[in-house]
């Protein structure tokens, strides 16, 4: 009997215990209530002058039709957002890639700078001012016709053999010795039984029989 009292009586304990919970819970909710209800009758307000503002322009098949709409092109709108997504990934690549691109820039133009090349490139443009200035229509013309065999001389003048043939004249013509030292007829009537001397006669003879024969040949030269 005492047992079934007590469990009574813890039972009712627990009773009182939820209504006082419920108790609470409702007070809460009506003072949340008596909170929100100023705000809500404002909000109510605001949104009736506004749809006033709006007039007869505005009517509810409008909005029927444009949540159609919505709901209609959510597909394409989804995918014009991952579009713009991409785009915005592509371009933060971008421009990763292009501040790399423009510091390899700036550092491969610090370091022809320092090599010189922009000093050489300058004194290249005042060399081709003064051909500019220096040469006429006419002048560029005869280039123009004979560039061809400028290019043939200049290939044949930097064959191996020729450019070693110029060194060496040009050492011989270091060593040419003072007036005081020339030598004298006959020692130079003795050099004439030297090989090296013989042939550097005959290349001297079959240049001058080669500028005879291209005499007719000669034009007028450039200014």
């Amino acid at each position: 009997m005492d047992k079934d009292l007590a469990l009574l009586h813890e039972k009712v304990d627990s009773m009182m215990a939820m209504m006082q919970e419920q108790q609470v819970k409702q007070q809460a909710m009506e003072e949340f209530k008596n909170d929100m209800l100023p705000i809500a009758n404002h909000m109510i307000k605001l949104s009736i002058d506004e749809l006033a503002d709006i007039g007869q322009e505005f009517k509810g098949e409008d909005l029927l039709f444009m949540l159609k709409r919505v709901l209609r092109d959510l597909p394409l709108m989804l995918k014009a957002l991952d579009q713009l997504e991409s785009l915005m990934g592509l371009a933060e690549e971008g421009q990763l890639l292009g501040k790399q691109v423009f510091n390899t820039v700036v550092m491969q133009l610090d370091e022809m700078e320092r090599k010189g090349y922009f000093a050489f490139a300058s004194q290249g443009m005042r060399m081709l001012d003064q051909i500019m200035t220096e040469f006429d229509e006419e002048d560029a013309e005869a280039l123009a016709d004979n560039v061809v065999t400028i290019v043939k001389t200049m290939r044949n003048m930097t064959q191996p053999d020729i450019m070693a043939l110029a060194s060496s004249s040009v050492d011989a013509l270091r060593d040419i010795p003072a007036p005081e030292e020339a030598p004298s007829t006959l020692k130079l009537i003795k050099e004439l039984s030297n090989p090296q001397v013989r042939v550097g006669m005959a290349r001297l003879l079959n240049l001058l029989k080669t500028l005879g024969n291209n005499d007719s040949e000669i034009k007028k030269p450039l200014n």
